[in-house]
């Protein structure tokens, strides 16, 4: 397929993705539609009274701009050094205080921003649903350099170790020399015909990047020169049709001391050893999004709005917290003692790591928390579709 013709074809898929989505959460079944019988509610779960053992608050709120609109990127902040970074499709980069949300700077720009941007090494770095790359100073805003890259950036680009990696919508990873731009190495993956919108970040370890792939595979590359490394199944994509066989892992892989570990869209998480790609353990439980880490315990939601939490060490389930069936689920984190997820009515739900039960709930706004949430200190950030950004404390 010619270069001229792949954006085209990978705008198609995404339509069809969507469409797809749309059906699963939206319908769920025909069965009954005609008949008035065997009818199954497959709207959002109704949310369940409890009493409340721990009290949210609300530091600050700020704006990130116009939000995510229509594009399904799913947009999310970034903190690193006490500050919060924030990005919209309309509305540029801003950098806010992370305890007191004041605004340290604001970058505005035309370019239709996405995914959230990357920090570090001096530098913040988003990219566009264009395919530009744009690497501004962290401390004032001001622009370093710019790039481009074959198609839509709807990952966060990751930051370090003298590079920026940024992962494209067409399967290509692409590294880029952090102080000049200049493009170092890529690396290209085969795209399924179907997939879920979105793709997982790239996460650097000393020496390592990792991708999560559309086919439910965990690759590692060399940092160096783009040299794959290991590449092992986190899911198998099975099954008669296309929709059965999505398997994609659109959560960023998380480094967890000598491990590293992802979860798949079809409901599979796995931790290997890094260096090397020895499995450690499976558990068949987990989402499309990233894992949440605590002590002894990682927390993952699925696409059903199951959350879970599993055993860091042996994979085994610790307990499931079901009552937020179709809610639409962020990626699950850990703030202190809780695993927090955001949902489509814009709720925060904060249950108890020990044993699941809900701790306490508030809404953060009216659009939904699509994004990831992040933590740091202490401090949960979260930002809407809206592009509207909050952040919590828990006692």
């Amino acid at each position: 397929m010619s270069e001229s013709r792949r954006p085209a074809r990978l705008a198609l898929r995404a339509v069809v993705v969507l469409a797809c989505l749309a059906a699963l959460t939206g319908c769920g079944t025909v069965r009954g539609w005609f008949s008035g019988k065997d009818k199954v509610d497959t709207g959002p779960a109704k949310l369940v009274e409890f009493q409340a053992s721990a009290a949210p608050q609300r530091l600050w709120t700020a704006s990130a701009g116009k939000g995510d609109g229509s594009t399904g990127v799913r947009q999310g902040p970034f903190i690193a050094d006490g500050v919060v970074y924030a990005a919209s499709v309309e509305g540029g980069v801003r950098a806010f205080d992370l305890q007191s949300g004041r605004s340290l700077w604001r970058h505005d720009s035309d370019l239709r921003l996405a995914g959230g941007p990357g920090a570090g090494d001096g530098l913040v770095v988003a990219g566009s649903l264009d395919g530009e790359v744009v690497a501004l100073d962290a401390a004032t805003g001001a622009p370093r350099w710019t790039a481009n890259v074959p198609n839509e950036v709807i990952a966060r680009p990751a930051v370090g170790q003298g590079l920026v990696v940024v992962r494209s919508n067409d399967g290509r990873v692409t590294a880029f020399d952090a102080a000049s731009g200049a493009r170092r190495w890529f690396w290209t993956e085969e795209l399924p015909t179907l997939t879920v919108r979105g793709n997982a970040a790239v996460t650097l370890a000393p020496g390592y990047a990792f991708v999560g792939t559309d086919e439910g595979d965990l690759v590692a590359l060399s940092l160096a020169d783009g040299r794959l490394l290991w590449e092992q199944p986190v899911a198998l994509p099975e099954g008669r049709t296309e929709l059965e066989r999505m398997a994609d892992i659109d959560g960023a892989p998380v480094v967890d001391g000598p491990a590293v570990i992802a979860s798949s869209y079809r409901n599979r998480t796995m931790a290997f050893e890094g260096p090397s790609g020895r499995p450690l353990w499976a558990a068949e439980s987990g989402g499309a999004g990233s894992v949440g880490v605590a002590d002894d315990r990682v927390v993952v939601s699925d696409a059903a709005g199951t959350v879970w939490a599993i055993d860091k060490y042996v994979g085994t389930s610790y307990w499931q917290q079901p009552a937020l069936a179709r809610r639409i689920l962020s990626p699950a984190v850990v703030q202190g003692a809780y695993a927090v997820v955001g949902d489509l009515d814009g709720y925060l739900h904060w249950m108890r790591l020990l044993d699941g039960e809900f701790a306490a709930r508030t809404r953060a706004g009216r659009s939904a928390i699509a994004g990831h949430p992040v933590v740091a200190d202490g401090v949960l950030v979260v930002q809407n579709v809206d592009g509207d950004l909050s952040a919590w404390r828990i006692d």
